[in-house]
């Protein structure tokens, strides 16, 4: 056996030997992350849950903190565009359509600055 070839069956046999300890032995966990690090579908899926609580609690202020989370855009445009690219049950899409109906109205409270 020539040494190109040994050197490429080695070379083969770490690859496979690496994947399967990185995917199966000792996978990467991630926990205590922000939900501005999901993949854009789960992003859409948390917006729908804000929007699920929100239709039960009717508190408007605790949505538009947990819409904050997904990023710095305004509730609204986070709303939109879950309703926009998502694949939601026509159920799901009237909670989101509620939800940016009430954002798209509201207006951040002031707390009281002090200097």
């Amino acid at each position: 056996m020539s040494r190109w070839l040994q050197a490429l069956l080695i070379a083969i046999l770490g690859l496979v030997a690496g994947l399967f300890y990185g995917w199966r032995v000792a996978p990467v966990e991630y926990f205590d992350t922000t939900p501005d690090t999901l993949h854009s579908q789960y992003k859409s899926e948390y917006t729908l849950m804000v929007a699920e609580t929100y239709q039960s609690t009717k508190d408007l202020e605790l949505a538009a903190r947990q819409l904050a989370l997904l990023g710095s855009a305004h509730p609204a445009e986070i709303v939109q565009e879950a309703l926009d690219y998502a694949d939601f049950t026509p159920e799901e899409n009237i909670k989101l359509a509620a939800l940016l109906d009430k954002i798209e109205a509201w207006q951040p409270a002031l707390g009281d600055s002090t200097p």
